[in-house]
């Protein structure tokens, strides 16, 4: 991966973990936001709000299903914002 991917993925890490109010540790590419770390749909809502602002893109509302990890989230902002 180049450098400007690993800092793109460090940026959804940071923006995810700053809405869940959880630490980086806490949080791997798979572990589930809701089920593991408790969030609600509204902070998920909030998460993809914070992404469109930061990365100047537009993300489907549909696309929340398959944001249940960082993971998903890597791809749907990816694909988004046409990396």
């Amino acid at each position: 991966m180049t450098a400007a991917v690993d800092e793109r993925m460090d940026q959804i890490k940071e923006i995810v973990c700053e809405i869940l109010e959880i630490d980086a540790d806490e949080v791997t590419e798979t572990s589930l936001f809701k089920e593991d770390h408790g969030a609600d749909s509204l902070r998920a809502i909030e998460i993809l709000a914070s992404l469109e602002k930061q990365f100047s893109t537009v993300i489907d509302q549909a696309e929340l299903g398959r944001m249940v990890n960082l993971r998903g989230v890597y791809q749907v902002v990816g694909e988004a914002a046409g990396w």
